[in-house]
């Protein structure tokens, strides 16, 4: 279990493996997001570049942590995913070091944000949604009683003081992630 109550208390690598503080970003908004480039939610960089443009004068972090861990769709080193990255979708937001999101080597602080906000369903409305569905539940019937991240894209809302406000799974419509991001700058 995470003993941190605030996501400042975290230090992470950015992708070059430099240690970067949380505490950096006191006082901005954070969208915490996991990645992957070869994944049917990939093009969600183009929103989340969008959003970047948009509010990063106004407080907005996009923090962005490459994982590999769902169906092995982010391979590639770090600097390849960066350049896939910024030569498909022109993404200028920080891209962080690939990482685990679960299991035994897991980021401490994504770990920390589990424990904070759960899983919080499918939209089932989505096409993907029904696919995820599916297939986690043939994998684990009760998966949806896990706080476990279950795929990539899963996006972390953080407010200016640094707690965990809100968990997006990717299926969820990106227009509301937006609102939300406004509600909090």
């Amino acid at each position: 279990m995470a003993k941190s109550q605030n996501i400042y208390d975290f230090t992470v690598k950015d992708r070059k493996g430099n240690d970067v503080s949380l505490s950096d970003y006191s006082g901005k908004v954070l969208l915490i997001v996991n990645t992957a480039t070869r994944c049917g939610f990939t093009p969600q960089y183009t929103e989340l570049e969008q959003l970047h443009e948009k509010y990063a004068e106004k407080g907005l972090v996009i923090m962005d942590f490459p994982c590999n861990q769902f169906g092995q769709q982010a391979p590639g080193t770090e600097e390849e995913i960066h350049s896939f990255c910024t030569l498909n979708y022109n993404t200028k937001f920080p891209q962080f070091k690939k990482i685990e999101v679960n299991g035994d080597n897991a980021d401490p602080l994504f770990k920390f944000l589990k424990e904070k906000k759960t899983f919080g369903g499918f939209d089932l409305n989505h096409p993907i949604g029904k696919l995820l569905d599916e297939m986690l539940s043939k994998e684990n019937a009760d998966y949806k009683s896990s706080s476990d991240i279950k795929w990539n894209f899963t996006k972390f809302l953080i407010n200016r003081e640094g707690e965990v406000v809100e968990r997006f799974e990717p299926t969820h419509d990106m227009n509301d992630v937006e609102k939300k991001i406004q509600t909090l700058l």
